[in-house]
């Protein structure tokens, strides 16, 4: 079997420019529009998003809602300057820094929401 890989997960919001802001200015998405809504691309990976307009998922049983996401992003360098670059955007940390384990093993993270309450995690692995 070949090895599998993310090529996108799905989160909802409930207003496109508060969204959108702090996915841009925050995370450092790339915002790209997308018919009526928009994605937040990281490299190959993508964030589609569900939002005002009625671009919600025509199969998911129970459709994501704004708030019920857990994400985590792998941040590259020490887990300080994570919570330097949050404070200096006035993103309050709920918990952190924490060890915890993810893909590549130990970590140290940080956990903070978006502003529809999605929660989200930085770790660092250095």
């Amino acid at each position: 079997m070949p090895e599998l890989r993310f090529d996108h997960c799905v989160i909802a919001v409930s207003d496109w420019e508060r969204a959108n802001a702090f996915y841009r200015d925050v995370l450092g998405a790339e915002v790209v529009q997308r018919g009526a809504g928009y994605a937040y691309r990281f490299g190959d990976q993508q964030l589609n998003v569900h939002g005002p307009g009625g671009n919600a998922s025509p199969v998911a049983r129970d459709p994501v809602r704004p708030g019920n996401s857990d994400l985590c992003f792998v941040w590259d360098g020490p887990i300080d300057g994570a919570v330097e670059h949050l404070a200096a955007r006035g993103v309050e940390i709920e918990v952190g820094p924490a060890a915890r384990a993810g893909a590549r093993g130990d970590g140290l993270s940080v956990y903070f929401r978006d502003p529809d309450g999605t929660l989200l995690e930085l770790i660092s692995y250095a």
